[in-house]
């Protein structure tokens, strides 16, 4: 297949702890990622979806679920650090979404994050006419100023949370980490 013949996606790049911190810890709800993944596909047309996470053995059962839910998991060594495991991911999204938007595989992303240190490619992505929406699953006064400054379009997943949410009945998977 030559580069004309290419098929562009429109790709979500999910930063895992950041998404469930903010919806778990600071909003109190817990998002249904079945439900997230239709939902980014209807209202986005997201062919990919990446979960950048820590890979910490004892939540195989929340990798699994994700990965039947239509993500594709990339997967951050995790460190120990006081007891508390700690798996940056952002440098592996910032190079996985630079990757895709070099090689020409991307038509639009979508982020999922609430943390300024995505503006620089927040604000190529839009330079290049590649970002569809930044999703953030903070507060507007919680998701960072960077972001906001970089002029983009900016949404809250708490605006969603109707659609989103587990419902009180639901097998709830592990928590990420």
């Amino acid at each position: 297949m030559n580069s004309e013949e290419k098929q562009l996606v429109n790709i979500a790049y999910i930063d895992a702890t950041n998404l469930d911190k903010a919806l778990r810890n600071h909003l109190h709800w817990v998002l249904d990622y079945k439900r997230f993944r239709v939902w980014l596909k209807e209202k986005y047309k997201v062919e990919r979806a990446y979960i950048f996470i820590g890979l910490i053995p004892k939540y195989k059962d929340l990798y699994t679920h994700l990965q039947e839910c239509g993500f594709e998991l990339e997967f951050k060594d995790v460190i120990y650090a006081d007891g508390k495991p700690k798996g940056n991911c952002d440098s592996d999204l910032l190079m996985k979404a630079s990757s895709d938007f070099y090689a020409g595989d991307l038509n639009k992303a979508v982020i999922v994050a609430s943390d300024g240190d995505y503006a620089p490619l927040v604000k190529v992505l839009y330079k290049g006419e590649k970002l569809e929406v930044i999703l953030s699953p903070a507060m507007s006064d919680k998701c960072s100023v960077l972001l906001k400054r970089t002029g983009t379009p900016i949404a809250y997943l708490n605006d969603q949370r109707s659609i989103l949410e587990v419902k009180k009945d639901s097998q709830i998977p592990l928590p990420i980490k």
